[in-house]
């Protein structure tokens, strides 16, 4: 097996990437839905928008792999990011440089992979958008200007979220140690230790804006007939798409985490009861009009939500218990709906 080459000025770029602050963060709707496109539009099974670390290569964006990272000594980004342009590879099981690679004799069975280095703004290069298929394929000269026009797109959105106001604060509040303990690995949103930290932080800026703190308690129904009829493989993947459902619902400010099994919490600023609402619905609306498909089965899966105003004077923990119990209201009055505690 051949493992990528580590080029001369390796610790310059691996600086470079950490200082996007884009490793071990939440994963983004925006890229989401890039890689969702890219997909259909090359019609491949995994898209990835892949970083390369010191030793593994890790995914801010997926669409079609079940895993968080891989070992950078298999990658084939690796390679790709040694290249000026594309790196293609037609068919890894006919190459003697991928032929016994453990991504193309074991799962996912990698055959063909197409991949085009992101590079920052100095010109170093940070991974990749990547295709990946199960079959050998072969790309034109007009689907390699796609794959660079949709790789311009990334390192675009890249430059900008690296400049943004919410990174500048991400840089401050947490280093990447602690991001990496407060990420859920299965569905790339913060985890409940992560709510627990973000709850004083949203609580404190919601006061100092002059605004309220709104908690949303989701939870989507009947889910353990998703584990029982099509077991649990496509359990997890059914949480993945959820998860990418209500992160893109919301605000680019509101905070998404997964506090337990299926249940998820929003965290979000507003002026008022009414706001907060809105953004319920508009994350319940979301999921019950998007189809899940999952093992070749499309799934129809629902949320009911409980949502609270955090209250004078009242704790984190006191306001996301009367959600909670508001949730356990929408469960009672019929799922697939949403309830505010009352104020």
């Amino acid at each position: 097996m051949l493992s990528p080459e580590i080029s001369g000025n390796e610790e310059f770029r691996q600086q470079v990437l950490d200082d996007q602050e884009l490793l071990d963060t939440p994963a983004d709707p925006y890229l989401d839905t890039l890689v969702r496109v890219v997909r259909e539009l090359f019609e491949v099974e995994t898209v990835l928008v892949s970083l390369i670390d010191h030793e593994r290569q890790w995914f801010k964006a997926r669409l079609g792999l079940d895993v968080a990272e891989t070992p950078r000594s298999v990658s084939f980004c690796g390679h790709a990011i040694l290249a000026s342009e594309h790196f293609i590879v037609e068919d890894a099981s006919a190459d003697p440089r991928f032929a016994d690679n453990p991504l193309v004799t074991g799962h996912p069975f990698l055959r063909f992979y197409a991949g085009q280095p992101l590079f920052a703004e100095n010109g170093q290069a940070l991974g990749t958008l990547c295709l990946i298929h199960s079959q050998a394929k072969q790309l034109n000269e007009r689907q390699l200007r796609l794959l660079r026009d949709m790789a311009t797109l990334v390192e675009g959105y890249l430059k900008l979220r690296s400049v943004s106001q919410q990174t500048a604060q991400l840089r401050v509040a947490l280093s990447r140690e602690q991001r990496k303990a407060m990420l859920d690995p299965l569905t790339q949103l913060w985890n409940r230790a992560g709510l627990e930290h973000f709850l004083q932080r949203e609580l404190r800026l919601a006061q100092e804006r002059g605004l309220q703190l709104g908690l949303l308690f989701c939870d989507l129904d009947h889910f353990k007939s998703v584990n029982d009829t099509h077991g649990h493989g496509a359990g997890d993947q059914a949480l993945w798409e959820s998860a990418r459902c209500i992160a893109a619902a919301v605000r680019p400010q509101d905070v998404v985490s997964r506090s337990g099994g299926e249940e998820f919490v929003v965290l979000t600023q507003v002026h008022d009861q009414q706001e907060l609402l809105q953004i319920a619905e508009r994350v319940r609306s979301q999921l019950d009009k998007t189809p899940i498909i999952t093992g070749g089965v499309q799934l129809s899966l629902t949320l009911s939500i409980g949502g609270a105003l955090a209250r004078p004077g009242e704790t984190p923990d006191a306001a996301l218990a009367r959600a909670d119990r508001a949730l356990y209201q929408a469960k009672a009055n019929g799922r697939n709906r949403v309830e505010l505690a009352s104020d």
